[in-house]
């Protein structure tokens, strides 16, 4: 397996519009969502990219680390964020960090990962006691994706787009394949749903918003649909917990 160069990966995709108002959005009503989940403790963030969700985790958690493979990348979220994140610049599979996180998120990131299971399975080593992994992920089975697969754009739900490819995705999961992902490593699910019901393309969303075609109640309305059709969201989730069984002999 080739070694891979994450600051130019990166680098590769620095050019594409690949982020849009709607995901500020999301980071956002993901937040809400996690919320009743969320201890107050010592917080891991798993990658950063250039730091969107490492700025809310900051203004939500005073003990923040973060790993991030790209360099890159860390100098670009360190000057968001400040002095108070602790950075870890390393691969998820090499690094060593102690068992005392309260919070880990692993959020949009798991789809880019090489080895996931033995990833996830590291991960429980860094959680501590009573702590909870939240992993979310783009979902297959959002409308706005049927859709195109629909018109032809995407050979199919799970497809892996040339574009997601290219931005380093690995798979494509829908919320019962991202269970079952996680329950194959171990992990005990103790909640799962989904963010955002997407009726829209981001783009086609954007555009909507920027021309007052739909507005903030829609937004709202959409995110309150998803809580109830988890399986047409934007994004499906899963909150972890280690087994029972574990639990106990920790």
């Amino acid at each position: 397996m080739s070694v891979r160069d994450y600051n130019k990966e990166f680098q590769d995709n620095a050019h594409r519009s690949y982020f849009y108002d709607f995901d500020a959005r999301l980071r956002r009503y993901m937040l809400d969502s996690f919320g009743p989940w969320l201890a107050e403790g010592p917080t891991l963030e798993m990658g950063c990219f250039e730091g969107a969700f490492t700025t809310l985790f900051a203004e939500r958690f005073a003990d923040l680390t973060v790993i991030e493979a790209a360099s890159d990348l860390i100098d670009v979220t360190r000057k968001k964020v400040g002095s108070g994140v602790k950075f870890v610049c390393s691969t998820f599979e090499e690094a060593e960090l102690e068992p005392r996180f309260d919070n880990i998120f692993l959020i949009h990131t798991l789809e880019h990962l090489d080895d996931r299971q033995a990833v996830l399975k590291r991960v429980r080593n860094w959680l501590a006691p009573g702590g909870r992994l939240f992993i979310a992920v783009p979902n297959a089975n959002a409308p706005s994706r049927q859709i195109a697969v629909k018109m032809g754009l995407i050979e199919h739900n799970s497809a892996v787009t040339e574009g997601e490819r290219l931005h380093g995705h690995r798979i494509t999961y829908t919320l019962d394949t991202l269970d079952h992902e996680v329950r194959s490593a171990g992990w005990q699910v103790s909640h799962r749903g989904g963010v955002f019901f997407k009726p829209l393309a981001n783009f086609q969303l954007d555009k909507a918003l920027e021309t007052q075609l739909i507005d903030d109640r829609f937004m709202d309305a959409c995110h309150a649909l998803g809580m109830v059709y988890p399986d047409l969201c934007a994004s499906v989730f899963v909150i972890c917990e280690q087994p029972s069984s574990l639990k106990a002999t920790v």
